[in-house]
């Protein structure tokens, strides 16, 4: 069983996805655009808005797998330390026990997925701004075309380091058909360009249809000031720029956390409270692995066709909570057992906590298909960018305080209290580990900051000495992904990243 999508090489071809437009169904439903000619097609505004609808596909990347219970975002979190994979993956071993090499299909798909949808989006700044239509329509559209290529750079900068820049349509007579990488100084500079050019596009603070807001566009750029003030690029400056930026999100009354977990990750949820921004699904159009992917290996829970256990999260990091906290209860982020499908009087008991925070249950009880959103922006983060951002800025604040403890409250755990700087900076590392579990935001945390969790010993070490609990010592050069062996036999001008 494949969930993989069809891959096409960077140089040479432009993956071009068609959907209607408005509502999130609409931009989702693929028509069949084979006979696509750039220069018959950008002529009005629905081909315009068509062809940015097919961009936002290309955010399906992460969640591609496969029958082995191979996907980016596992393969992303795997190098946090924090999961194991109970699955039949070789790969998901090998980057758990860092014996991993370049031609890892993970590797490939992130890299070529991503220069597909950049592609996209350097055609559309190109081809939409002559075309007769409303300025503020168009002006917001070329506003959500800067976000994703911005999102799409901003996840090659930080998994492969320096990456080709590439801002212009290439042709098969292009001189950049086989670039040269890029220094990531200038990639993250063409980053906040972007995102700050997003930011005066005249969209909207929120968005329920699942396109880009203002909301998305500061709290990527806040992410971004935050990531650029730490490791490697080490810009102090950039703290104060994080904090303005999310506080602008947390200052926006449509966002607010949500007052029960299951609506993280329920239908009725999707676009709106503390989800500023996600990948679309929907059934008969796109769907999601997601839950395949995280229930436990080969038990019966649910009606899916597979249960992979392609990532469950260590014992160790889920004792690594506070007593009490709300968060570690059964079904709120985590579960051990589950009725059994198709005889709900029998309990499965999985033997381990597996994630319930991405369980869906509207296909765990229907007919096994998932339409489940997956979350890349949440209001939590930025609360916690904000915090962090804060305290390296001025040291603890009332504000910043407020921040972390409401996400406390709502895990119903005592809120803190005064704390020096240095511990300050620890407790917001801690809440971010424990609230953005296994949404990919730990191992960016590793790189920015060097160091990792110790969750045996409940504190923060050197990330280059460190064991996690699974007797692994991360090795200096899985601080960044090599760039696939496909794109190194493909294109000389390719350096490889030190250790590969």
């Amino acid at each position: 069983m494949k969930f993989n999508i069809k891959k096409y090489r960077i140089w040479f071809m432009l993956l071009v996805l068609t959907f209607t437009i408005s509502s999130c169904k609409k931009y989702l439903d693929e028509k069949d655009n084979s006979n696509f000619v750039k220069t018959s097609y950008f002529k009005t505004a629905s081909q315009a808005q068509t062809f940015v609808n097919g961009i936002y596909t290309q955010l399906h990347l992460f969640q591609n797998g496969d029958a082995y219970g191979e996907a980016p975002f596992i393969t992303i979190e795997l190098f946090a330390g924090h999961a194991t994979s109970l699955g039949q993956s070789v790969n998901n071993g090998n980057v758990i026990h860092q014996r991993t090499d370049p031609v890892n299909p993970g590797f490939e798909d992130v890299w070529q997925n991503s220069y597909n949808a950049i592609a996209n989006a350097n055609l559309a700044l190109e081809q939409i701004p002559p075309i007769g239509m409303d300025d503020a329509t168009k002006k917001k559209l070329l506003g959500e075309v800067y976000f994703l290529r911005a999102f799409f750079y901003y996840h090659l900068v930080r998994l492969y380091g320096n990456v080709p820049l590439l801002v212009h349509s290439i042709t098969l007579d292009s001189p950049d058909l086989y670039p040269e990488r890029t220094d990531y100084k200038k990639v993250y500079d063409q980053i906040i360009s972007d995102l700050q050019a997003a930011e005066a596009s005249g969209m909207p603070e929120t968005d329920q249809t699942g396109r880009v807001s203002l909301g998305a566009v500061r709290t990527l750029l806040a992410s971004v000031y935050l990531t650029t003030a730490g490791y490697p690029m080490q810009n102090k400056a950039n703290y104060a720029l994080a904090a303005a930026e999310a506080k602008k999100v947390l200052s926006t009354p449509a966002y607010t956390l949500f007052d029960n977990y299951a609506y993280l990750h329920d239908n009725a949820h999707k676009n709106q409270g503390e989800l500023i921004f996600q990948g679309q699904y929907l059934v008969g159009v796109a769907t999601n692995a997601i839950t395949q992917l995280t229930v436990p290996f080969n038990l019966p829970v649910g009606a899916y066709g597979d249960h992979l256990g392609a990532m469950i999260p260590t014992n160790q990091f889920f004792a690594s909570y506070e007593t009490g906290d709300l968060r570690t209860q059964e079904r709120q982020f985590y579960f051990s057992s589950y009725p059994q499908f198709g005889d709900a009087s029998k309990t499965v008991v999985f033997g381990e906590h597996c994630l319930y925070k991405f369980f869906h249950v509207e296909s765990a009880l229907g007919n096994g298909i998932c339409d489940e959103n997956w979350t890349f922006l949440r209001l939590p983060e930025a609360m916690l960018i904000y915090a962090e951002a804060t305290n390296e800025v001025s040291g603890p604040t009332a504000d910043a305080l407020a921040q972390v403890n409401a996400i406390r409250a709502r895990a119903k755990l005592a809120p803190l209290g005064a704390l020096s700087k240095d511990a300050f900076r620890q407790a917001i590392w801690k809440e971010r580990y424990h609230e953005l579990a296994y949404e990919n935001k730990a191992y960016f945390d590793i790189q920015r900051t060097h160091m990792v969790y110790d969750v045996i010993h409940n504190t923060f070490a050197d990330a280059l000495s460190t064991p996690n609990e699974q007797g692994v010592t991360m090795k200096e050069q899985y601080l960044l992904w090599p760039v696939p062996q496909r794109e190194m036999d493909t294109n000389k001008k390719l350096t490889q990243n030190t250790g590969w």
